[in-house]
């Protein structure tokens, strides 16, 4: 990076810094329907939290990167609250009666950030590479059987089969637009690009500094005329709950992504008036399934009665308040109560019941040694508060009926090496994304074609069950959305009855921001959108 770039990031961290630190110290108060909130102010540094720091900053292979890609790489379409589709780089388009041809005008006159024109031939290469590379768009663009560009801002995309859930996948987060002439020709997962993106969105990537920041400058050629309204954004990294929690209080900053803070702190900052909670901008990714996964490839677990006996022991709503402090709702389904039209609301078919889960296990030949245990096994989770107090009541449940468990808590990246790479687990508590779609999010889960070893976030248990595979493949190609539902339906009911994973709770997710910061919800995908119209009162 140039001298002249470095020390243009570092006046803008210390704007943002500076600015929220001095507002907090001379006692300024904030109301959220406040006369300046009337109308968006432009200038200011919006610091951000993601909660994550990602290994790459654009989401093209890495789904890790939703909360920042969307600020520099854009998509061909935004969603509203409703989840009705909006134009981004797309301003039109058009989908044949059979919903097997789907026709896009591209917005003209955009330039990448290099100074490079916007093309078709940037949004066939970005599909394309999604289809082979993403690990959901290979289920996604799956029946993209030919993509084409009559001219520069025009592309007609042929599918060999209904895929109703396609239009609703083209966001920025999702399905980046990357340019070709940056991409073409490497390795999509190394691309130099991945960490300092060049994109058509209205920030321009600036600095990263690993373990500390990113800052992204605006973008002066954008081509919404007039926006952003930021001058800047700060995405800091903050590992420590108790330091977040700080940093919102005293104004260091802004806004943080899906209630980043300790659970049990959150009704205290609630008291907070420069503070406001947002539960909007969660509608294109509903809040994720905590479960609990087995992997059913060992000896113990091979058995249902086991899980069922495991499965008879779970009480969500504990689960939900000891756990979550509140901040969850039971979730017994694979479809997370956020995903209405696809959730199915039965209760699970193992309700609490020692007596029952004890019986089970003596007719599955665990009968208690004179210890009064049965077996020992290995409970992996991913190294973080929630998930560890999880863990810890997992073990506390699983004692009473004679099983050992042994906590075992890791990052991310060991974790997902432990479970997809090495198959060296036996259970693991895992947070698993719905996303907009079920097709998308959850049969990733449940489809016993996508055991793959290697890929995090794949079929993890190592799951096959014929009719649910003939049901999850019948879903994605069926062109009526009420027999989609129903198919689902029977989706879950299959599924929660074989419990290769017992689904526990969805967590409930807010934005947490100062009341002088403002637009970072107003699209369905709120914090994993551009930030175009986000800004910062005066």
């Amino acid at each position: 990076m140039s001298k002249m770039n470095t020390e243009i990031s570092r006046r803008l961290i210390l704007k943002g810094l500076a600015g929220a630190a001095a507002m907090s110290q001379v006692g300024f108060s904030f109301t959220q329907n406040s006369a300046a909130a009337s109308a968006p102010a432009k200038g200011g540094v919006m610091t951000i939290l993601p909660g994550w720091e990602p290994p790459m900053l654009v989401s093209l292979s890495s789904p890790s990167s939703l909360p920042l890609s969307g600020k520099v790489t854009e998509g061909l379409l935004q969603f509203d609250l409703e989840m009705k589709p909006q134009p981004q780089l797309a301003t039109e388009w058009t989908v044949s009666d059979d919903t097997l041809t789907y026709t896009f005008k591209l917005r003209q006159g955009v330039k990448w950030h290099d100074g490079a024109d916007f093309t078709a031939a940037d949004v066939i290469f970005s599909l394309a590479t999604l289809k082979k590379s993403h690990p959901r768009g290979r289920a996604t663009f799956a029946h993209v059987e030919s993509m084409e560009a009559p001219d520069d801002h025009t592309v007609v995309l042929k599918l060999a089969k209904p895929t109703l859930f396609l239009l609703t996948a083209l966001s920025a987060a999702e399905s980046p637009i990357v340019p070709k002439h940056i991409y073409d020709g490497s390795d999509p997962a190394t691309n130099p690009a991945n960490i300092a993106p060049i994109g058509t969105g209205p920030f321009v990537f600036k600095e990263w500094v690993r373990g500390s920041h990113v800052v992204y400058e605006r973008n002066p050629n954008y081509w919404d005329a007039g926006k952003p309204y930021l001058d800047g954004i700060v995405a800091r990294f903050i590992p420590d709950q108790a330091a977040r929690s700080v940093g919102f209080e005293t104004g260091e900053l802004d806004a943080g992504f899906r209630t980043p803070v300790a659970l049990n702190d959150v009704e205290r900052l609630e008291g907070i008036t420069t503070l406001a909670f947002e539960g909007d901008g969660y509608q294109y990714s509903p809040p994720n399934n905590f479960c609990l996964e087995f992997n059913l490839d060992s000896d113990k677990f091979k058995d249902i009665r086991v899980r069922q006996a495991i499965a008879h022991t779970i009480n969500r709503e504990a689960i939900c308040k000891i756990v979550f402090f509140g901040k969850a709702v039971p979730s017994h389904s694979p479809v997370v109560p956020g995903l209405k039209a696809f959730h199915n609301p039965k209760p699970s078919p193992y309700p609490v019941d020692l007596d029952k889960a004890n019986a089970l296990l003596d007719e599955a030949g665990f009968s208690r040694g004179a210890d009064g245990k049965r077996f020992a096994v290995t409970l992996d989770y991913p190294s973080e508060d929630t998930t560890r107090r999880l863990a810890e009541y997992m073990r506390a449940t699983l004692s009473r009926i004679g099983i050992e468990v042994t906590a075992r808590g890791q990052d991310l990246g060991s974790i997902a090496k432990r479970v997809y790479t090495d198959r060296d687990f036996e259970m693991q508590i895992a947070s698993l994304s719905p996303l907009f779609d079920p097709q998308v999010g959850v049969q990733r889960t449940y489809w016993s074609k996508n055991y793959i070893k290697g890929v995090p976030y794949s079929n993890a248990t190592h799951y096959a069950n014929p009719e649910v595979d003939e049901l999850l493949e019948g879903a994605a190609v069926e062109a009526n959305p009420e027999k989609r539902i129903e198919m689902w339906m029977k989706i879950q009911d299959l599924v929660m009855h074989d419990i290769p994973t017992i689904n526990l709770v969805m967590p409930i997710w807010e934005t947490i921001h100062t009341t002088r910061s403002h637009g970072m919800a107003d699209t369905a995908s709120g914090f994993e959108g551009t930030f175009a119209s986000a800004y910062i009162s005066a």
